[in-house]
C-alpha cells in the first residue's frame, strides 16, 4: 500500500530537536557518516543544523553534511548527493533556466483570461466564462439562441452579446479567427463601484465651459430632425409601406414588453426573455420609437432607463458592444429628445470604458470589467490581440463624449488609436484584423470588408462627415484603404457580379459575408468627397456591391439571404456551407438600399426593399414576434427562437426611413453609427 513519506524538512527537524540532549564532536559525524550510521544515537548539533539549512554549509564540505543528513531518508541514496562542482553548476543552470521559462509564460506571452483569473484579487468578480473557448468559437458563428452560460450564479445579470459586425466562417473558426461582431456575453452586477479609470483623471462632466448644450446643438442643425411631417410620403402606396414596417415594430416591441420586459431579447417561440437583465432591446429601440412617433411605447422605454438601467456595477463587457449599443443608444436618445437622463447615462458608462485603453500602445483590450478596470482581449482573438473592427468602431461616439462632458480625454483616446495606425506599415495598404495592444504590431494578414474588419472602415468616412468635413486625416485614411481595397479585395464573378473577397496572407479567399454588404452604402455615402475623378466611379461601384448583395436575396427559396456566399466552384452569390445558410433578422443589405435611395432615388432600392419586407412577413414572422430562420434555401422554415436587439434599432428603423421622406434624419445632418444610432454633425457655430 502507497504510504506518505515525511518530507526532508521534516525529518531534519526531529533530528535537530533531539541535538538538544546530545553532543558530537565533528570527527564522530564525520566517521558516522563514512560508516553508513551513528556513533551512540547522537545527533547533529542544533546550531550545526541551522547553519546547515540556513546557509548551505560554510566550510566546503555540503556534500558529506547534506549525505549525513539524509542519509536516514527512504529513497535517498549518500552517494546521489555528492556533486562535484560541475555537476552543481549544470544542476543550478537548468534550475535558472527553468524559473525564467515559468516566469516568461506568466508575464510575456500574449493575454491569456486564464492566466489573468490567476492573479485576481480574491474579492474581485471573476470574469464571465464561456464554456471553453472552442464553444466560444462555434457560437460566435451562430444565432444567439445557441449560446452561452454564463459562470456567475443566479444573482448575476447577464447581458448575451447581441452582436452582429463579426460574422464567421467555419473555416475562419477552424483559424481561430472566430470573430463575428463577437457573440461574447456581458455581466452587469448589482453593487456601486468606484469607477476604474485613471485616478488622475477626473471628468468633472459639465464644468467645462466648451460643453455642448442641448440648445446650442440644436442651433447647428440645418433642418429639423424629423423633417416637415415626420417625413412622410406624399406617394399614397410608398406611405402605406412605410405604416407596415412601423406595424411591424409595434408588433415586435408589443411582444418584447409582454414577454420579456427588461430582459436582453425576446425568444418569440417560447414566449420568454434571453438571458440577462439589462435591457439591450430597450436601449437599442429607443431612437427607432421616437423617429416612428410610438410615443407611449418611447415613454415606457425611457421610465426603464430613468428607474432599472443600473451601470454603477461590477462587471464585464464588451468595450465594442456596449460603445455601439449603449453609448450609441443614449446618445442618440438625448440628440432626438434633450432629456439630460440620457446624456448623464451615456457619459457615466463612457467613463466606464476609458480602463479598457491602459494598455502599452493605448489600444484598447475588447473586454473590460467595468467596476474594476480589468481588461483582457477575447481568449478566441489571435494571439490575444485587439480587433480592428473593434478599436476601430469608436471614434464617433467618443468624440460626441467629449462633446457632451467637455473633457478631452475621449476624443484624445480614439486619436492615439488613428495616430498608431497611420504610424505602422500596412501590407498592400490593406490593414489586417488583429493587432497586438501590447507591441502595436499586426498579430496576422487577414484582411476582411465584413467580419472582424467591417466598421472600421465605415468609421474613417462617417468621422470625415461627422465633422462637418474638416477631419482630413480620417478622409485620407478612408480613401487610401478605399484604394487598397479597389486594387487587392474587389473582384468580377464570371456572371458579372462584383464581390469584396476576403485577402489572407496574399491568397484571395472569394467570399462576401452579409456583413460586407454594408459597404455599398459606406462607398456610397463617400463618393461625393472622393477625387473628381473618381466620384462617379464609387458611386457606380457601390451600386454594384448592392445589387450583388440583392442577388443573395433572390438566389434563395426564402428571399433573405444567407450569412455567407462564395464566388468559387461554380457558385456565385450562393452559400456553398450548411453552416452559412442561416439568416439572423441582419440589417446589412436593407442599410445598402437605404443609403443608395437617397443618393440615387432610383426606385428599385425601395422596390428591393419591399422584397425584404414581404420574406420577413412570411418566414420571419411568427405569433409571438419575429425569429432568425436556420436556412434561407429551404421552404420549410426551421426558426432560431431569437428577435434579435438589432432588428428593432437596425433592420426595421432602415426599413422605415426608406420609405419616408429624406428629409427624416437629413444626412446633411445626422451620421448613423454602426448600430443605426443616429448622431449630429459637429459644427462649430458660435451664435
Amino acid at each position: 500500500m502507497f504510504r506518505l513519506q515525511p518530507s526532508p524538512l521534516a525529518f531534519l527537524r526531529r533530528r535537530t530537536s533531539a541535538a538538544r540532549r546530545h553532543k558530537c564532536a565533528p570527527q564522530a559525524r564525520e566517521s558516522a557518516a563514512r560508516r553508513g550510521g551513528r556513533t551512540d544515537g547522537r545527533r547533529v548539533p542544533e546550531r550545526r543544523a541551522s547553519l546547515l539549512l540556513e546557509t548551505g554549509g560554510l566550510d566546503g564540505d555540503l556534500p558529506r553534511k547534506v549525505s549525513m543528513v539524509f542519509r536516514k531518508l527512504p529513497g535517498v541514496s549518500a552517494s546521489g548527493m555528492g556533486l562535484r562542482l560541475s555537476q552543481k553548476f549544470v544542476f543550478l543552470l537548468f534550475l535558472s533556466g527553468l524559473v525564467t521559462l515559468c516566469f516568461g509564460a506568466l508575464f510575456f506571452l500574449p493575454d491569456s483570461v486564464r492566466l489573468k483569473r490567476i492573479f485576481l484579487s480574491k474579492t474581485e468578480t471573476q470574469p464571465v466564462t464561456v464554456g471553453s473557448e472552442n464553444d466560444a468559437r462555434v457560437h460566435l458563428k451562430r444565432p444567439k439562441d445557441q449560446g452561452m452560460t454564463s459562470a456567475k450564479g443566479e444573482t448575476s445579470t447577464k447581458l448575451k452579446s447581441l452582436s452582429r459586425k463579426q460574422s464567421v466562417s467555419h473555416e475562419a473558426t477552424e483559424e481561430r479567427l472566430a470573430g463575428g461582431r463577437a457573440q461574447e456575453e456581458f455581466t452587469l452586477p448589482r453593487s456601486r463601484a468606484e469607477s476604474a479609470s485613471d485616478k488622475g483623471t477626473s471628468l468633472d462632466h459639465g464644468a467645462n465651459s466648451d460643453t455642448v448644450t442641448y440648445k446650442k446643438f440644436r442651433r447647428c442643425l440645418l433642418k429639423p430632425p424629423l423633417g416637415r411631417d415626420n417625413g412622410k410620403p406624399s406617394d399614397p402606396k410608398t406611405d402605406e409601406r412605410r405604416e407596415k414596417v412601423k406595424e411591424m415594430m409595434k408588433f415586435a416591441w408589443d411582444n418584447y414588453k409582454h414577454y420579456a420586459w427588461g430582459k436582453n431579447e425576446l425568444r418569440p417561440l417560447t414566449r420568454n426573455g434571453h438571458i440577462g437583465n439589462i435591457g439591450a432591446s430597450i436601449i437599442d429601440s429607443l431612437d427607432t420609437l421616437y423617429i416612428m412617433g410610438l410615443k407611449e411605447e418611447y415613454n415606457d422605454a425611457k421610465e426603464w432607463v430613468q428607474t432599472s438601467l443600473d451601470l454603477n456595477s461590477n462587471g464585464e463587457a464588451s468595450l465594442f458592444e456596449v460603445n455601439i449599443r449603449y453609448v450609441g443608444g443614449l446618445l442618440s436618445a438625448y440628440y432626438l429628445t434633450g432629456e439630460e437622463l440620457f446624456k448623464n447615462k451615456a457619459v457615466e458608462l463612457g467613463e466606464k470604458l476609458l480602463p479598457a485603453f491602459n494598455t502599452p500602445t493605448g489600444i484598447p483590450r475588447g473586454v473590460i470589467n467595468l467596476g474594476s478596470g480589468t481588461s483582457w482581449s477575447w481568449g478566441w482573438a489571435s494571439a490575444g490581440s485587439s480587433i480592428l473592427a473593434e478599436f476601430g468602431t469608436l471614434h464617433l461616439e467618443f468624440v460626441h463624449l467629449t462633446q457632451l462632458s467637455g473633457s478631452p480625454i475621449y476624443t484624445e483616446k480614439v486619436m492615439n488609436i488613428r495616430k498608431l495606425l497611420n504610424k505602422i506599415e500596412k501590407p498592400h495598404g490593406l490593414y489586417p484584423n488583429f493587432l497586438s495592444p501590447v507591441s502595436g504590431n499586426w498579430v496576422q494578414h487577414h484582411v476582411s470588408i465584413g467580419g472582424l474588419g467591417d466598421s472600421f472602415y465605415e468609421y474613417l468616412i462617417k468621422s470625415y462627415l461627422m465633422s462637418d468635413k474638416t477631419d482630413d486625416d480620417a478622409k485620407k485614411m478612408y480613401y487610401g484603404a478605399l484604394e487598397a481595397i479597389e486594387a487587392n479585395l474587389v473582384q468580377k464573378s464570371p456572371g458579372g457580379l462584383t464581390y469584396l473577397a476576403e485577402w489572407r496572407g496574399g491568397i484571395l479567399d472569394h467570399k462576401m459575408g452579409h456583413l460586407a454588404c454594408f459597404s455599398g452604402g459606406m462607398i456610397g455615402i463617400g463618393a461625393d468627397d472622393g477625387a473628381p475623378d473618381k466620384r462617379q466611379h464609387y458611386l457606380d461601384l457601390a451600386a454594384e456591391i448592392t445589387h450583388t448583395c440583392h442577388e443573395s436575396y433572390t438566389r434563395t427559396a426564402t428571399k433573405l439571404g444567407p450569412e455567407a456566399f462564395r464566388f468559387d466552384g461554380g457558385a456565385e452569390a450562393t452559400a456553398t456551407r450548411l453552416s452559412d445558410r442561416y439568416y439572423i433578422l441582419r440589417p446589412e443589405v436593407i442599410e445598402s438600399y437605404m443609403y443608395m435611395w437617397r443618393l440615387t432615388h432610383d426606385p428599385k432600392y425601395r422596390e428591393w426593399g419591399w422584397e425584404a419586407v414581404e420574406a420577413l412577413e412570411e418566414h420571419c414572422r411568427v405569433e409571438s414576434g419575429f425569429s432568425g430562420i436556420r436556412d434561407v434555401y429551404t421552404m420549410t422554415v426551421s426558426h432560431d427562437n431569437m428577435q434579435q436587439s438589432f432588428f428593432l434599432s437596425e433592420t426595421l428603423k432602415y426599413l422605415y426611413l426608406l420609405f419616408s421622406d429624406d428629409d427624416l434624419l437629413p444626412l446633411e445632418d445626422w451620421v448613423f453609427n454602426t448600430e443605426a444610432h443616429p448622431l449630429p454633425v459637429i459644427r462649430n457655430k458660435q451664435t
